[in-house]
C-alpha cells in the first residue's frame, strides 16, 4: 500500500507534464513527453555525438564513487577521533566549522587553479560536499553510544583498541550510515553540477549542458530524469542495508 501510494504524486507530475506541455505547445520550451521517452528508451543509443546514456551515467558513478570514497576514508577516522577524544575536537572543530557552510561549488574557481580542467577538479569538488555530512555523523554517532556499554567493556577489562572495535564502532555504525548516505547523496549532486562547468567531455552533467547548447531541451529532460533515477536507486540502495543491518536501531525505541 506504501509502495502504491508512493507512486500517485509521480503519475500526477507527468500527467500535469502532458497538460502544461500540450497548453505551451513549445517543444523548444516544455517538450512533451513523447519527445523524451524514445530517449530514455534507447540508453545504449549515441546523443548528440556525445555517447549513449549508459555511457555518460557511469563516467559520471565513476567520478562519484572516487570522490566519494576518498571522503570516507578521510571523515570517518578522523570523526572516530573527534567523538571520541576530545582534545582532537577541539583541536578541528573551530576549522570544520569555518569550512563546513561553503558550499563546494564555491571551491570550483579554486580547483581549476588549483588542479586545472580534468578529473582531479570535479573528485575535489566531490570530497567537498562529501565529507562534511560523512564527519558530523560519525562524530555524533561516536559520541552518542551510552556510557553503559563502555563502562561495561572497561569493566570486563576490554583495552581501548576493544572499546573501539567492539563498543564504539558497533554502536556509532547506524549513524554513520546514515552520513554516508547523505554525503553520497550530496556527492551525487555535486558530480553533476560540476560536469557542467567547462572541461568535462562526458558525464551526464556535461550532456545536458551540450544539449542546451544544441536547443535539445528533450534530451536536457532525460537526462535530468536519468539522474534522478540513478539517485533513487542508489538512496534505496542504501535504505536496504540500513534496514538489514540496522535494524535492532527500532527495538531502543
Amino acid at each position: 500500500m506504501t509502495r502504491r501510494l508512493g507512486l500517485v504524486l509521480p503519475i500526477l507530475l507527468f500527467i500535469a507534464w502532458e497538460i502544461a506541455a500540450i497548453i505551451v505547445n513549445n517543444p523548444f520550451f516544455l517538450p512533451k513527453p513523447e519527445a523524451v521517452i524514445p530517449v530514455l528508451l534507447s540508453p545504449f543509443s549515441d546523443i548528440l555525438g556525445t555517447g549513449s546514456l549508459v555511457d555518460n551515467a557511469f563516467v559520471s558513478i565513476e567520478r562519484v564513487i572516487l570522490g566519494f570514497g576518498i571522503a570516507a576514508a578521510v571523515a570517518i577516522p578522523l570523526g572516530i577521533g573527534m567523538g571520541r577524544f576530545a582534545v582532537l575536537n577541539d583541536f578541528f572543530d573551530i576549522t570544520l566549522e569555518l569550512l563546513r557552510p561553503i558550499p563546494p561549488l564555491a571551491w570550483v574557481p579554486l580547483a581549476l587553479a588549483w588542479f586545472k580542467i580534468g578529473i582531479v577538479s570535479i573528485v575535489f569538488v566531490i570530497f567537498i560536499g562529501a565529507v562534511f555530512p560523512i564527519l558530523l555523523n560519525t562524530v555524533d554517532g561516536v559520541r552518542g553510544v551510552k556510557n553503559t556499554w563502555v563502562e561495561v567493556g572497561t569493566t570486563l577489562g576490554a583495552n581501548e583498541r576493544q572499546i573501539l572495535t567492539k563498543v564504539i564502532l558497533p554502536g556509532a555504525a547506524p549513524t554513520i550510515w546514515t552520513g554516508l548516505r547523505v554525503g553520497f547523496g550530496i556527492a551525487w549532486m555535486c558530480v553533476v553540477a560540476a560536469e557542467i562547468l567547462p572541461g568535462p567531455t562526458s558525464g551526464l552533467g556535461y550532456l545536458i549542458m551540450y544539449a542546451y547548447n544544441l536547443g535539445q531541451i528533450n534530451v536536457i529532460i532525460a537526462g535530468i530524469i536519468v539522474i534522478g533515477l540513478i539517485g533513487l536507486t542508489i538512496d534505496q540502495g542504501f535504505k536496504a542495508v540500513e534496514k538489514r543491518w540496522f535494524g535492532w536501531r527500532r527495538l531502543e525505541r
